[in-house]
Formats: structure tokens, sequence, C-alpha cells
């Protein structure tokens, strides 16, 4: 009998075959997959070199002659520091909240990310995350926060690399150094700096916990926008060390029960505003913005801090003062009338947190007859009858009402309620510039009333018109041609064609010398002078001196119609006690790397603009306005100086411009709108005050200068003058 060709045990051998090749080629397909996503999601991967050679975008540091930083720049605000400047407390609260097996751990919690699958799939809610610090470190340095299998993938795998080839305590400090905290801090060093005034390795336990928590949203718990949430966030972080034994049952009490503590610093840039914005250009026109903003430079600038605050307060009381001597005008903005609700409204100028001494806009929220309460941002602002009896209103009720803007000047707190007096702002703004007569320096640099109000430098970009503060450059022309201090001219009525000029004091003297002429500023000397020499070697002069701009040649030049800047005049008027050597005025002397490499130095140009023998002529009649004419005032300095005051048609321009031996500052006041000052407000009146304040922190400790020249040591002459002439 003939066997049956089928045979079951060969069968089952067979199928089994199959399935073993099924499941060989499932496997094989499923590794080269695999495979091929690896090396797909690792294509794009960085190399663990570039970790090494990392280094994070710091902020580029300001420097004033002194070596003190007073202003930055930065597209990121961090400062980098070692692992052992974070406080341990920061260091627990971290790895707490964040990453509990961070010291075990390869880079990944595989329970954690499992776990956090098993939550998306089982939940609708969103899952608190699995992300190791590595894991994050991994993303915020290389990658993006796209949630998808490939850049999750690729985020493993990096941080896989790392824990590989750094220490926990250098990922620890990577991580700590660029994680973001909100309002543009970056670190915990730069936010420990910003919340708190404080350095990261001097943080309290819930200065610490607050830090901690910021991380997971640092906009939804910003203790500045959202305090109640950050408290909240900030308490399950002590609770988080508590559970972890980093910290007692007692200590998590009494850190619970802590206010929030906020110390926020100031804004950077905030006492040199228009000063840093002015270096800013320079460097990104010199170096590019990418390097100013990111390569952590140190900037040794020309700026004073000492002198820089002198002429902050000397243009805002100089402006204060001469508000209150024009009467209280009102016209004060309501938010209500304009629409706006009380609760919401908050003025640029709180972003500076209110200091003693400071002049800020306040709103007006309840009026009594004798009380006025107000507010400035988040403080409570409290004005009593002496605060604004200058205003000649006996009750508070008969000139403001709630939702008025007010401007007050601050002085020291009672009882954590803020105090000031009520002061005026109808808009009318004031400009300083100071230099170093010797480098070209620039000192000291105030651009307006308010930067955050208005960035508008008028020290350096406002072109106005220059009234007298014109005519050095008219008597220098004379000098050059022969003219001297003790020349006699005639002022009288005059013509020149159909052109019939005026004295600013509408009288006429007769024969007087031209020191008297230029130093009480009389018109007609001037134009006869200018007349003369011919307006044209009038223009090449003032443009020898350096000024730029387009000057028409017409002859009321001489008495000042053409615009031009603060900083070209300040500059212009040093060639006089420089022995008519002109030096070009400088911001910067020296910019390094992070490292201290030299990377520029500005040096200032120098040129002749005249004689050293017409310098030392003018200087007499410059000399002499400060003692007897227009400037009598400043003589209260009892020092040995000079300068020019000018005043323009319909009082739209007041100025002084002026000189010590060693130092030459120029003030401006007026209207962005060229609206009149106001009847008889001279540059002697509103412009010189100013002038005579800042001079005087200028000239501190100079006792001994003496310009070039002087052959006898300065001595003052008898008493000055107590008030101001009212002239130009």
């Amino acid at each position: 009998m003939t066997p049956s060709p089928f045979r079951p045990g060969a069968g089952r051998r067979k199928v089994a075959g199959g399935v073993a090749f099924t499941i060989l080629l499932i496997l094989a397909a499923a590794v080269g997959s695999l495979s091929g996503l690896m090396l797909v999601y690792t294509v794009n991967l960085p190399q663990i070199d570039d970790l090494m050679r990392y280094r994070p975008n710091t902020i580029t540091e300001l420097y004033d002659t002194h070596g003190r930083i007073f202003g930055s720049f930065a597209l990121e605000r961090r400062i980098p520091v070692n692992y052992g400047d974070f406080s341990p407390l920061l260091r627990e609260a971290v790895i707490s909240i964040e990453d509990k097996n961070f010291e075990s751990h390869w880079g990944v919690n595989i329970f954690r990310v499992l776990g956090a699958a098993y939550h998306d799939l089982t939940s609708k809610t969103r899952a608190q995350g699995a992300s190791t610090l590595t894991m994050q470190l991994a993303r915020n340095l290389f990658l993006n926060n796209e949630r998808t299998f490939g850049r999750k993938l690729q985020e493993v795998l990096l941080s896989i690399q790392i824990e590989h080839a750094f220490t926990k305590q250098q990922i620890f400090t990577l991580y700590a150094n660029q994680i973001y905290l909100g309002h543009g801090v970056y670190g915990f060093e730069a936010g420990a700096e910003y919340y708190f005034s404080k350095h990261a390795r001097d943080l309290t336990l819930p200065e610490a916990a607050l830090l901690a928590g910021l991380p997971k949203g640092p906009v939804e718990y910003s203790p500045i926008l959202n305090p109640d949430k950050a408290f909240r966030r900030r308490n399950m972080v002590i609770n988080a060390m508590l559970e972890d034994g980093k910290i007692t049952a007692a200590q998590a009490n009494v850190a619970r029960s802590t206010p929030l503590g906020l110390h926020i610093q100031p804004p950077p840039n905030s006492i040199a505003p228009w000063f840093v914005e002015s270096v800013r250009r320079e460097l990104e026109q010199k170096l590019g913005p990418d390097q100013v903003h990111e390569a952590g430079l140190k900037v040794y600038t020309t700026l004073d801090l000492d002198l820089q605050q002198a002429a902050n307060r000397a243009v805002l009381d100089g402006l204060a003062n001469d508000e209150r001597q024009r009467g209280w005008r009102g016209h004060l903005l309501n938010v209500i009338a304009g629409g706006v609700g009380m609760e919401s409204f908050k003025h640029p100028d709180w972003i500076v947190p209110p200091q003693p001494g400071g002049y800020v806009h306040a709103l007006v929220t309840a009026v009594l007859p004798y009380q006025v309460t107000a507010r400035v941002g988040d403080h409570d602002l409290l004005l009593a009858p002496e605060d604004w009896v200058w205003t000649k209103f006996r009750t508070a009720d008969a000139f403001l009402k709630p939702g008025d803007i007010i401007y007050v000047h601050l002085r020291q707190p009672e009882e954590n309620i803020l105090r000031g007096s009520l002061e005026q702002d109808t808009g009318v703004e004031g400009a300083l510039l100071a230099m170093d007569n010797v480098t070209g320096d620039v000192l000291a640099m105030v651009g307006g009333r308010d930067f955050y109000m208005s960035q508008f430098n008028r020290a350096t970009q406002a072109e106005r018109q220059t009234g007298s503060s014109f005519k050095p450059y008219v008597y220098t022309a004379a000098v050059e041609e022969g003219a001297r201090p003790d020349e006699m001219v005639l002022d009288a009525p005059t013509s020149f064609g159909s052109y019939t000029p005026h004295n600013y004091e509408g009288n006429y003297l007769g024969n007087i010398t031209l020191l008297k002429a230029f130093a009480d500023s009389r018109n007609i000397p001037a134009l006869k002078l200018a007349e003369r020499v011919g307006i044209r070697k009038v223009i090449d002069v003032a443009h020898h001196f350096g000024i730029t701009t387009n000057i028409p040649a017409y002859l009321p030049i001489a008495l000042g119609s053409v615009e031009i800047t603060l900083e070209q005049q300040v500059a212009a008027y040093s060639v006089f006690p420089n022995d008519g050597i002109r030096i070009s005025p400088r911001l910067v002397r020296l910019v390094t790397t992070a490292d201290g490499a030299p990377l520029l130095e500005d040096k200032p140009a120098v040129s002749e603009a005249t004689s050293a023998r017409t310098a030392r002529t003018m200087m007499t009649f410059l000399r002499e306005v400060t003692r007897s004419g227009t400037a009598a005032a400043a003589a209260s300095l009892n020092h040995p100086i000079g300068g020019k005051t000018g005043t323009t048609s319909d009082f739209t321009d007041a100025w002084f411009i002026g000189f010590s031996p060693s130092t030459t500052c120029g003030v401006w006041v007026g209207y962005d709108n060229r609206q009149s000052l106001g009847e008889k407000e001279t540059g002697a009146r509103v412009a010189l005050p100013i002038w005579i304040d800042f001079m005087r922190a200028a000239i501190a400790g100079k006792n001994d200068e003496n310009f070039p020249g002087d052959t006898q040591p300065f001595r003052p002459r008898g008493h000055p003058p107590s008030a101001v002439r009212a002239t130009r």
C-alpha cells in the first residue's frame, strides 16, 4: 500500500517556519523603520560639541567713567553664573517641582513618560508633562516647543547625549542659566536680581520657591501680572520640598505665610536713558545689532553717573520751578472724561518704581476739600493743603476731581503712603548736554522731561532756533577781522534795506563798547558787525566751529534765526575755553568682548576752529556775560565761567550755553510744538537756573582751575545778584 503524501508533522513545521519568517520580516521592518526614524530625527540634531562650545546670549553692559554699571543692552536679559552661585534652597526647589529624580536618571525618566502617556490617553485635560531638567535644557537650547512625536524623540536622544557628556552639576548650571522666567529675564541669577534685587545665592526659601515655580508658566505665574496665581504656585513648590524632606514642617509653615515680597529692579537704563539710546544707535551702526545685543560686550562710556544724576535733578527741578512761577493753568487730562476705566488706567511713567525726589504722574481717585488721594501704579498717594498752596486754591475740590492726571514731586513716604507736592506739567520740555573740554567726553545728557513719555532726544535730534546764542559766531568773525572788546559801536535805530530790527529791550544806548553790547545781548550792534564782516563770513565761522546746519546767507541769521541742535552748540562753545581747538563730542571710549579683548576704541576728531588769540579775545566777551550781562546770576557760582543766553522771537526757545575751564554745558527749554513759553520767559529766566544747578555739581572740587591765559587765580567779585535778571 502506497503511503499517503500528507504528513501532519511536516505541515506543522512548514506553518511554523512561515510564521517565524513573517515575524522575522516584521521585526526586520520594525528595526529598519526605527533605524530610519532614528536616522531621520538625528540628522538635524546638534552635535554634542555644539553644546561644549555653547555661549548663551548675555547682557552688554555700559560703564561710566568710574567703572560703575548704569545701563545695558540685551535681547535676553541673562547673567550666567556658576553652580555654587545658586542658593542650595533654589537648587532643591527646582529639583522638587521640576524633576525629583534628577540626580538618578539618565536624561529621561521612563516612569514619568509612561505616566504622562497614560494620562493623555485616559484624561481630556493636559498632562503636567514628562520632561526632565535635561530634556527641558535640550529643548530650550536647540529645539522648539512643537508637541510632535518627532520633536519629542529628538529631545530624548539629545538628552541622553547630554547626560553622557556632562555631570549633573554642569547640566543644572546650564539649565539654571538658560531657563525663561518672564518679563524678558532668562536664568535664575537675572531673575533674582529682577524680582528681588539680590543675587541668586542670597535667596530666602519663599523667594527661591517663587522663582522655581516660574519655568512652568512665566506669564501665567508672573508675580507682577498674576500675584494670586504666583502665590499659590510658590506654595506648591514649598509643599513639594516638604514632601521630599528638603525642609521641615516649621520652615514650610513660615514660608507659605510669607508675602511675595517683591523688590522689582528699576528698569535698565532709567538713569541715563537718552544717553544709552544714543550709544546703542552708534554701536549698532559700527558693530551690528547682533553683536551689540547678544555678545555680552563691555562698553566703557564717557558718562559720569554723578553728573548725570545732577543733570536729571537740575532739569526736572528747573522746569517745575518755572511752571510754578507761571501759576496754575489747569487743563488736566481726565481719564473718566476720556472713557478710560480708573482701575485699568496705567500711566507710561509708572514703569519706574516711585522714588523720593522723583517726579511722576498720578491718577486722582478721591477729592475732599483738604485732602487728595491718588494712585501711582499700585501705590497710594496723599496730598494735603500745604502740597498745593502755590496754586492759590484754598481747597482741592475747587480745581481737582477724580480721574484727573496730576504731576507730583515725591518725598519720603509716610506709613507706606506716598507723599509729595503738587506740580504742573504743561508739556514744556528741557534738554541738557555737558562735555569735557579737553577730551570731548559727553559727561551727562538729558533729552527731555520723561523718557517713558517721549524717547525723542531733544539734546541731539531737535533742531531749534538759537536766538542770541548764535551771536558768538558773529563776534568771532568780527574779532578775526580785527574787532576789539573796547571798540565803540552805535546802538541806535537802524534799517538794513527793508529790514528794520529792534533791540529786545525796546530801547537804545547810543555809543557803547562791543563788550557791553555783547554782555547785554544788544541786537543792533550784532547786526552791524555781521553786515561789516559779511554774513557769509559769519556762516563760515559757524561751520568751522562744527555747526553742520545749512545756513542761508541773510542778515537776520546773526540774531539766531537758524536752527541748530544743542549737541552742536555745546561742542562749538567748547572751542572758546580750548584756545580755539574743537574736539568732537564722543560717547564711547572703549568696547571690549566679554573676555576683555579690545574691540573698538573711539578717539575724537580734533581740529582748529579759530586761533588761540581770537578764542582768548572771545573769552573776554563771554565771561563778561556772566559778570555783568544777561547771565549775571551765574556769578553766584564764584568760579571762572563764561557763556551766552539765547531767546527766540515770541519766547519759543530759551537757551544758555556756558563753560568752566573743564566743562561746557548747554541747556534748552521749549515746547515741541513751538508754542510760546510765555512773556519774558527768556534764556536767563528759564534755562540759566538749570545750568547753574548742574554746574554747581560739575565744578565741585575744582577750586583751583583757570582758563588758558589767566595769569592770576580767580577771585570772586563782590556779592552776586540775588535774583535772575529777566533779560536775554
